[in-house]
């Protein structure tokens, strides 16, 4: 099944899917083997992960794609990603459609900023006007392939022009064709079920960042409230962080691991995560020769 078909699926079942976020094609891995079933490309994560740098509109629309290419192949399930502003005019955001579709992406979002766009929980973001954006996410659908193609309207309007502006854009976006609409950091309770009462009936999408500007809510609640889709953009990245460190600084204050390392993952754990044991089956599929086929060695060989 083709994954923006499945996606479709997904999402017609009561309640609001989870997405965790994946930053590369190893936090994409670890979420299928979790057992979700869909999973959200982070564009901070990937700046971060592929630059090093925060989400400031330095990745091309080329680093992106690939990355969400990666993502889909390694997790094995649908996934929804960040296309930024789409990279450019009405033009430039067919061909960014196109692209992610090729990708193997099921779905993407798709933002009102100006350039140099924002992480949407950062200041100094500018928005574009609402009738530039209509045109691009009515090019955007224009450029679809595949109907399913999941296109969702994400709206920057409530930390620049307040929540009325963000309705008012919501509605236009949806007229202009959007599947689903993304009425980014809403600040508090109140916010929140405003954008819900506003839209009733309309798939909404969830942002689960960690700003703490967003009500950290349950799927059962946003389910309950009306969201159909929930994401969760940096979450792994946020707890490694701080174990990487701590294994940094343990070499670098004692210049050894023995003491770390039952705290880690063990190395069948590490080479189990990365896919081995498919390769060794394939190895035996084929007749690759036994004393040839990748696998663990036992400790002293």
């Amino acid at each position: 099944m083709h994954p923006a078909t499945r996606l479709r699926q997904l999402l017609k079942v009561p309640g609001c899917l989870v997405a965790p976020g994946a930053a590369d094609a190893l936090a994409a891995r670890l979420i299928a083997r979790a057992g979700f079933e869909t999973v959200y490309m982070t564009g901070f994560g990937t700046s971060l992960t592929r630059l090093g740098m925060p989400d400031v509109g330095l990745l091309t629309a080329s680093e992106m794609v690939d990355n969400a290419g990666r993502i889909a192949d390694a997790s094995g399930l649908p996934v929804v990603a960040d296309a930024d502003t789409g990279y450019g005019n009405p033009i430039n955001m067919r061909r960014t459609i196109r692209d992610y579709e090729k990708a193997g992406v099921a779905g993407v979002h798709v933002e009102d900023q100006d350039l140099p766009k924002r992480c949407g929980h950062l200041a100094g973001k500018r928005l574009i006007p609402t009738h530039e954006m209509v045109a691009k996410l009515k090019a955007a659908c224009d450029a679809r392939v595949n109907a399913d193609f999941l296109l969702i309207a994400r709206c920057d309007a409530i930390a620049v022009e307040g929540l009325d502006a963000a309705l008012e854009r919501g509605e236009r976006y949806r007229e202009a064709g959007a599947d689903m609409l993304f009425i980014e950091a809403p600040v508090g309770r109140e916010q929140v079920e405003r954008i819900v009462t506003h839209f009733r009936g309309v798939p909404l999408l969830y942002n689960m960042a960690a700003s703490g500007r967003t009500p950290d809510l349950t799927a059962e609640e946003l389910g309950r409230l009306g969201f159909r889709l929930s994401i969760y953009p940096n979450w792994l990245l946020l707890a490694a962080i701080p174990a990487m460190e701590a294994m940094l600084q343990e070499l670098k204050t004692k210049g050894s691991i023995a003491e770390i390392r039952s705290k880690v993952a063990d190395f069948k754990h590490f080479t189990d995560v990365a896919g081995l044991p498919e390769i060794q089956e394939l190895e035996e599929c084929y007749g690759v020769p036994e004393e040839r086929r990748a696998g663990l060695t036992r400790a002293g060989e």
